[in-house]
């Protein structure tokens, strides 16, 4: 499996560094891609991340990696030192009552932080255009990777998130690490347990 993550990546660099730009989607100004991978390798997957963030920094490229888990961690702890305690002692009494009750209570919680443009979207794009405007002189190479997503199961939806950065990121290359399933050529099941989504616009690379 190491040397499918290889292959992947090996992949996605070389359509990175493409003569003529960046060749990671075949449509016009829609410059996302997934890296799909298993869940279980997740610590391989980050050494291959590293990697390609080293090689492409030392060809000139500027790279941004930014942790889903991080800007989700953020907007809860925004909400004061009790927040997280009083959440975690409800979800653990509403659980004793039956698991589904406690994934209800984080869901009603929880959702509401990484949904719509003004969620977790907002924090990604955001965080890329502080990313651009430090780097401006980069802007032909500069790439932002998008992980941790595994995370943010199951309240996560990644064709969700890329709909709402779609036209907000100055049109930098952007890959999500995807811990999953693929189906098909377009098909992906979160984690490999969610239902499979099988209509992404994205490059799928893995």
């Amino acid at each position: 499996m190491s040397q499918h993550l290889a292959s992947t990546f090996a992949d996605l660099k070389a359509d990175l560094i493409h003569k003529d730009g960046p060749r990671i989607s075949t449509m016009r100004n829609y410059r996302f891609c997934i890296a799909v991978y298993r869940p279980v390798d997740e610590y391989k997957l980050r050494m291959h991340a590293a990697r390609l963030e080293k090689e492409l920094s030392h060809s000139g490229w500027v790279v941004k990696t930014i942790s889903l888990q991080v800007l989700l961690l953020r907007r809860l702890e925004a909400h004061g030192p009790e927040f997280m305690a009083r959440l975690i002692a409800r979800e653990k009494a509403a659980a004793k009552r039956g698991p589904e009750r406690g994934l209800h209570l984080l869901t009603q919680k929880i959702q509401p932080e990484l949904e719509g443009p003004q969620g977790i979207a907002a924090d990604v794009v955001r965080e890329i255009e502080d990313f651009t405007t430090a780097n401006p002189e980069k802007a032909d190479r500069t790439l932002v990777i998008l992980g941790r997503a595994g995370a943010l199961y199951p309240f996560f939806s990644a064709s969700a998130l890329l709909k709402h950065i779609d036209g907000r990121t100055d049109n930098v290359p952007v890959v999500l690490l995807y811990p999953g399933e693929r189906f098909g050529d377009t098909g992906l099941s979160f984690m490999g347990l969610a239902a499979a989504h099988t209509d992404y616009r994205p490059r799928i690379y893995g």
